[in-house]
């Protein structure tokens, strides 16, 4: 993002700078066994998730940069447009995936009271959160993302809703706190076309601490 920041304000050294020394990014390991989360997710469904479609974003990103790196050595100002819908596609699926891994877990665990005080101040409760997460998930056209964020600027948390991988901070200005991922690959093979039911049942294992502790450092 700092690469591309650089190239729309023209600065395509400090672009070759950043991508020069910049390390290639990896597939995060998942904090438990792929089977940890059934019955409400599936180990077939967690591995083919994780080892193939969050793998295929981390591989294309890094593709991806090395492009743009041998674009802006080349001053290609036609190939760096170009390549922005990948970076922007892939870059975002890392980011997803590496938040939503670690918002769910196998362990039951509660919302912090803070976390719980701007439930009930922004959103009427965990219940209704719960209502409107759903709502925004359920409606989402094709694939995407039903994201809890953070508002730095009214202090607030908010419901929102991203297609395909577009990352919430970089499009909303929201901080992600908590995300459903509801493209057909992250429940189909469990919940065919029952996406709400596959909603309902992922309550049972988000992982709360962690949600928490996102709200506390986007504070």
């Amino acid at each position: 993002m700092l690469a591309l920041r650089s190239v729309v304000l023209g600065s395509s050294r400090n672009v070759a700078a950043v991508l020069g020394c910049r390390n290639k990014h990896t597939l995060p390991d998942l904090p438990y066994d792929f089977g940890a989360l059934e019955p409400v997710i599936c180990r077939e469904i967690m591995e083919v998730h994780h080892q193939k479609h969050h793998n295929a974003y981390v591989t294309n990103l890094n593709a991806a940069e090395e492009q743009l790196k041998e674009a802006v050595a080349k001053n290609d100002a036609s190939k760096i447009i170009q390549l922005g819908s990948a970076l922007k596609f892939n870059g975002g699926g890392h980011i997803n995936h590496s938040i939503f891994w670690k918002n769910l877990s196998p362990d039951r665990s509660d919302p912090s009271a803070e976390l719980k005080k701007l439930l009930d101040r922004d959103l009427q409760g965990l219940d209704n959160f719960k209502k409107e997460m759903k709502a925004a998930a359920v409606a989402v056209q094709g694939s995407g993302w039903a994201w809890l964020g953070y508002n730095k600027k009214t202090k607030a948390l908010q419901v929102a809703a991203c297609p395909n991988q577009d990352p919430l901070e970089a499009t909303t200005g929201l901080v992600p706190l908590f995300g459903i991922d509801v493209w057909e690959h992250a429940y189909y093979l469990q919940y065919k076309n029952l996406r709400p039911n596959y909603v309902d049942a992922i309550w049972d294992v988000v992982n709360w601490k962690d949600v928490s502790e996102r709200l506390a450092k986007a504070q």
